[in-house]
């Protein structure tokens, strides 16, 4: 068995594991790379294996870096199934859809502009005809992948869907092997969703690292009072009469961000202002969430069976339109808006940034990882001006980091679930993290007695 590393590794972005057999291939997801434009276009547009080559494809969870280039390797001639959790079909779909018209619209606005453009990665039509591929399986069961090759997925605890990967390889003389990824790992006390599963036993694992050198501020044990870093924001802003915007991943993190809100308000540790959903992709996968209760947690359960909304209340409004997107700027008073994309790279956010950030009353505040180069990550180091479609803007508005959202597990979570599989181990790759943080983890878990330990390099291949 080999394992090539073509994604996420040495980054975060652009998930996707090979893994070879005497007699098939498998991928591990299949994400984009994210980060600066023209170097991000270009990466993605480079075919990274032989699509054709590929028998199938299994899918951790439907955020775009670990699914965003389906429709790409659709494109060049793969025709596989595409196996995933339930919950994650809906939702993947859903994101490659939104990820096309995106492209098509940011294109034309550049070239409205008059700045240069590239041609879309990817079609509506090609992330239609990949969607066609989709097989959705229940967790905690055994499904035949292709070629001797069987899955089971189990909770991860990040998003909807969310899972790990676990894998039985079986070799035409007869050896198997049994290989864990972890997807991206999450963390116990989160709102709404399942704590994460046990993971289990392997000889292989692959684990994430995101935050594998840092622990996070905001503890599971402090999971049932809304973050305060976010109250202080929403009472800060509401304090000027400014807004509080934040770029949001519509899948996960918005769904958070409301449940912390609604949470803040109804104990009164915030004001009882507008809270703005200005992501028609957002507010769909709100939709497909509150469909899936048997992904949620007992708080949440308990919401719904009250007949409780689970996350649309009277001060939350979903601006579905346009022109109900340019009416969030015309209106005078403070609130809080929540806007795709999650990093600043598309969608509304960017007309927000533009109409917001010149002011000193307004917040712009991250509650996600913000990948380098990314509009998010040069806002987060304090560069001044920024470009948006291409013009300067120069940041008055208060930029901030929330830091006690994050869906991923910290470094002392990741120990805490690998712990428990280390002496089955013989092999374990620590990927989904920038150089520092894998770097970091992978010296920890020498440090705590794992076997095989290596941080691999992007096209790293491996032989087990």
């Amino acid at each position: 068995m080999r394992i090539t590393f073509l994604g996420a590794a040495g980054g975060v972005t652009g998930s996707m594991h090979l893994i070879e057999t005497g007699r098939t291939r498998v991928l591990l997801d299949c994400g984009l790379f994210q980060g600066r434009r023209d170097e991000a276009w270009l990466r993605n547009s480079q075919p990274r294996l032989d699509a054709r080559s590929v028998d199938a494809i299994v899918l951790s969870h439907a955020h775009i870096d670990h699914s965003g280039a389906l429709p790409i390797l659709y494109r060049q001639g793969f025709t596989g199934p595409v196996y995933m959790s339930r919950p994650t079909v809906p939702l993947t779909a859903l994101l490659l859809a939104d990820g096309a018209a995106i492209q098509a619209r940011d294109n034309a606005q550049l070239k409205k502009r008059g700045r240069s453009a590239r041609e879309p990665l990817y079609t509506e039509s090609d992330a239609e005809g990949v969607a066609g591929h989709f097989v959705g399986q229940a967790r905690g069961r055994w499904f035949p992948v292709t070629g001797g090759v069987s899955a089971q997925f189990h909770d991860a605890g990040h998003i909807l869907g969310s899972s790990s990967v676990q894998l039985e390889i079986v070799e035409p003389d007869g050896g198997k092997v049994h290989l864990t990824f972890t997807g991206d790992y999450g963390r116990r006390g989160t709102p709404v969703l399942r704590d994460p599963e046990a993971l289990p036993p392997a000889d292989v694992v692959l684990t994430e690292s995101t935050y594998g050198d840092r622990v996070h501020e905001h503890r599971p044990e402090d999971a049932v009072r809304p973050c305060e870093e976010l109250c202080s924001a929403v009472r800060r802003a509401a304090g000027r009469g400014g807004k509080l915007l934040i770029p949001a991943f519509s899948v996960g993190r918005t769904q958070n961000l409301l449940w912390s809100l609604n949470e803040g308000m109804e104990k009164g540790l915030i004001p009882r202002v507008p809270v703005f959903v200005d992501s028609p992709l957002g507010i769909k996968a709100t939709r497909i969430m509150e469909e899936h209760p048997g992904e949620f947690d007992a708080a949440a359960l308990k919401r719904v069976r009250g007949s409780l909304a689970l996350l649309k209340t009277d001060h939350v409004y979903y601006t579905e339109t346009v022109e109900a997107s340019k009416g969030i700027n015309a209106y005078r008073g403070s609130a809080v808006i929540l806007a795709g994309s999650g990093m600043c790279e598309s969608g509304r956010v960017l007309h927000h940034l533009s109409h917001l950030l010149t002011e000193p009353e307004h917040i712009v505040a991250f509650s996600g990882f913000q990948a380098p180069y990314t509009l998010g990550r040069r806002l987060e180091d304090g560069q001044n001006p920024v470009f948006i479609f291409g013009d300067p803007v120069h940041v008055r508005a208060e930029v901030v980091r929330i830091r006690g959202l994050s869906a991923h597990a910290d470094q002392l979570e990741l120990l805490d679930a690998l712990t428990p599989i280390k002496s089955a181990a013989s092999h374990v790759f620590v990927v989904h993290g920038e150089p520092a943080s894998s770097l970091a983890f992978g010296q920890l878990l020498r440090e705590r007695g794992f076997k095989g330990v290596a941080v691999p390099h992007e096209g790293t291949s491996v032989t087990i």
